[in-house]
């Protein structure tokens, strides 16, 4: 169990730093902060050249479906295994440990990216996804820390800060890594990915102090018989696994159902966490109460997800093939869109931060309810707009201006502001409090469903092309549809929610 010593300085509070703030905020969310924009420059870099590497004659050379489908099963399992990476958190190590082992897990799986045969770089997939699953989740559960409770008003300001330094990193990384892989060498690009990560820990470890005490804590200590049970039944996942994939080697089935089993979890492994939470006796009515009412916020933002994930598919594959990448005449790599979103993030993340304070105030601050509807109005009418050049380049098939993806950046950029940082401070607010790190986790399995869907119907036993104008026309109608639901629902999930807004 947790010392008491410990224990005792996590109910004191964040550590005294000699009154030293970050842009009004406690001090160890520069560190965060900081972290967290290395992370994500490794991440978002590798996640630039990905389905370009895929799709490339000098890389694996596959179809667009294939490369679609490989892409969204491998962001689905990064934000599948944040719940695992939280629950490790809760019952093992802590936040603060969990995510400096993440860390290093991602290193290692950058490195091993940047070798170059198929087996390593599909190996170095999976030890980044399960990196990213220990770090991502918990790091954010530690910028909660840092504040006095869900009322505090500093709160939601503090994240949108956090989710700053996020965008920071995803807008330099395809500009540097992204360059790097196309332009150069595909592996030099993902070896340029492991320095991130490594200059993220190397911050990490030296501003630990600046932290909550409460992120050293592990909330419910597992016990010697938990922790042999955990280890027997890995071993045994692990060995089926194994003879799973050694079967479809043998047997020649490996290409079309290597992902299914995959898919299929990234499914119902979402269901299935909620439905034993809500199942838990031990929660109070007002937790399930309040449970009852994430799980719509939940299902808004795996639609969302689904649609908005493809800029790294869909929309790359798109800028790739039917966009001349010249402007002004400067021609740039493909990977360079991948930079779009996180500037415009940047730009207007404190228009909005501000914008909300603003107007509560003045007690006319938009319900969570509502954002959430906005967001998928706003994702909607950016697919609606992809079908114009869409239906352009299939009239005369030719190129179009990149101002066209452009134009569907900012409109997704806006949707994605009424939903993720709203999404993550909803989240720490609503939390039960024996789910405390495992809750973020399940925020991050919205994102895991949504991918889910997508590598699903991409899949060789579905093979949907969703770079067709049929498809993003399907998408804009079920998530301005799925919007206008949620709006005219607001009132129910608001008393759900009890007194958070």
């Amino acid at each position: 169990m947790a010392s008491s010593l410990t224990k005792d300085a996590a109910k004191q509070g964040n550590p005294v730093d000699g009154g030293k703030t970050f842009f009004g905020h406690p001090r160890g969310l520069a560190t965060l902060f900081m972290t967290e924009m290395w992370e994500r420059f490794s991440f978002y870099g590798m996640k630039a050249l990905l389905p370009l590497y895929l799709i490339a004659p000098g890389g694996m050379h596959m179809q667009a479906t294939t490369a679609t489908a490989i892409y969204s099963v491998y962001m689905a399992m990064v934000y599948l295994l944040a719940m695992p990476g939280g629950w490790m958190a809760d019952r093992f190590w802590g936040p603060r440990k969990t995510v400096a082992i993440g860390a290093g897990v991602v290193i290692a799986g950058h490195i091993t990216l940047a070798l170059p045969t198929s087996a390593s770089f599909f190996a170095g997939l999976v030890l980044v996804a399960l990196g990213s699953g220990l770090l991502k989740a918990n790091i954010s559960t530690m910028v909660g820390h840092l504040y006095n409770g869900p009322e505090d008003p500093r709160r939601d300001g503090g994240f949108t800060l956090f989710y700053i330094g996020i965008n920071l990193g995803a807008f330099l990384a395809p500009l540097s890594i992204g360059t790097v892989g196309e332009n150069v060498n595909w592996h030099f690009g993902f070896t340029l990915a492991a320095v991130g990560m490594a200059l993220g820990l190397a911050q990490f470890m030296l501003g630990t102090r600046h932290l909550s005490a409460e992120s050293s804590v592990v909330a419910q200590p597992a016990t010697p018989e938990e922790k042999t049970s955990v280890l027997r039944k890995g071993l045994i996942w692990l060995i089926v696994a194994a003879v799973f994939y050694t079967v479809l080697a043998v047997t020649g089935n490996f290409a079309d159902w290597a992902l299914m089993p995959i898919t299929i979890a990234g499914l119902v492994i979402p269901i299935a966490v909620l439905f034993r939470m809500k199942r838990d006796k031990e929660l109070s009515n007002l937790e399930q109460s309040k449970l009852s009412g994430y799980i719509w916020f939940f299902v808004v933002a795996a639609v969302f997800w689904m649609i908005y994930d493809q800029n790294g598919s869909t929309l790359s594959i798109f800028g790739e093939n039917s966009t001349t990448n010249d402007l002004l005449g400067f021609h740039f790599p493909t990977s360079w869109y991948q930079s779009l979103n996180p500037i415009f993030i940047m730009a207007l993340a404190p228009l909005v931060a501000s914008g909300w304070l603003w107007l509560n105030k003045r007690g006319k601050e938009p319900s969570t309810a509502v954002k959430f509807a906005s967001s998928l109005a706003l994702i909607g009418i950016s697919f609606g707009v992809f079908l114009i050049p869409l239906f352009d380049t299939a009239g005369n098939g030719g190129k179009v201006s990149p101002m066209w993806l452009v134009a569907i950046y900012f409109i997704q950029t806006v949707g994605e502001l009424c939903l993720s940082p709203v999404g993550l401070s909803v989240t720490t607010k609503m939390a039960p409090a024996k789910y405390s790190s495992q809750m973020m986790g399940v925020w991050f399995l919205a994102v895991t469903a949504g991918d889910s869907v997508a590598g699903l119907l991409t899949s060789p036993q579905l093979n949907v092309d969703l770079n067709t104008s049929g498809s993003v026309a399907v998408e804009a109608a079920l998530a301005v549809v799925a919007g206008l639901g949620i709006w005219m629902s607001r009132k129910r999930v608001k008393q759900m929610m009890g007194s958070v807004n």
